[in-house]
């Protein structure tokens, strides 16, 4: 074969080879890397989200919004479970911080502010239900990714500990992306975080009470996939049983031990909707 046959050959098999890489690659990966200095930003260590700064420098946010738009289903297809769960949370999260910046400042509806705080997320019409953002090529809103998708196609109750909505009695923000990888220790840093908080979960044992976050009560449900056929403990709910399960699992022993042994009132503490933002002097 002439020397230049055999070079046009050799150049072709490695055209060809390098886009089986690139292909490959493209198959097992997705960019966070925009959302992770979003995160990085304008999130600190509490979760609590610099609104103003971000909607003035909201370039990076707005490229991993169009990211998402992006993704190709066979790719996502091809991911494990904990892969998905990771990208459907930061989607959730990614979109909840554009809702907000697209609205900021948030102007109070004269109704809904007899009800929640002026500032709330509450305050924007149709921001669950009605507004739809493209993500995978399709449009869906953020009550599709959390109750169509996230609860519905995964057993993994510990994603409320993750969803951020954007309200002082939410779970805090992580200044972080999920990822696949370490999803389980994310998770689990998140919901421990979550009932470290006084405001999500305390015990008074002089009066024999918990009081636990109304998180724990809207989707009481999701949390019986840890039971696995378990009998429900003495004094509660089977329903109620699996929640106080959950919660023992991510609190200290002393406090996982009163659950699972005592008698006590159950009483659900208020939820605080006021915008989950950090202070002005900061």
């Amino acid at each position: 074969m002439p020397n230049s046959k055999r070079l046009f050959m050799l150049v072709l098999a490695l055209i060809v080879t390098a886009a089986s890489l690139t292909f490959a690659g493209q198959d097992k990966t997705f960019s966070y890397d925009n959302y992770a200095e979003t995160l990085g930003s304008y999130v600190d260590a509490n979760g609590m989200v610099n609104y103003e700064k971000l909607k003035e420098n909201r370039q990076k946010l707005d490229k991993f919004v169009t990211h998402l738009a992006k993704l190709d289903t066979k790719v996502y297809d091809k991911w494990d479970d904990n892969t998905k769960i990771a990208f459907w949370l930061n989607a959730y999260n990614a979109l909840t911080l554009k809702a907000i910046i697209d609205n900021y400042p948030i102007k109070p509806a004269f109704l809904m502010s007899a009800a929640y705080p002026k500032n709330s997320i509450r305050q924007i019409p149709g921001v669950w239900k009605k507004i739809k953002f493209d993500v995978t090529g399709k449009k869906m809103s953020l009550n599709h990714i959390e109750h169509k998708i996230l609860r519905k196609n995964f057993a993994e109750p510990r994603i409320h500990m993750a969803m951020v909505c954007a309200a002082m009695s939410c779970p805090a923000l992580r200044n972080e992306p999920f990822a696949g990888k370490k999803l389980d220790t994310q998770l689990s840093d998140q919901s421990k975080r979550f009932f470290a908080n006084q405001e999500n979960f305390k015990i008074d044992r002089e009066n024999n009470t918990v009081y636990i976050s109304p998180i724990l009560k809207w989707f009481a449900k999701d949390f019986a996939v840890l039971d696995s056929g378990e009998a429900p403990l003495s004094h509660h709910s089977k329903t109620k049983s699996s929640v106080l399960k959950f919660i023992s699992l991510h609190v200290e022993k002393k406090d996982a031990k009163y659950l699972l042994a005592k008698k006590f009132k159950i009483k659900y503490l208020k939820y605080d909707w006021t915008l989950n933002e950090q202070s002005k002097n900061e």
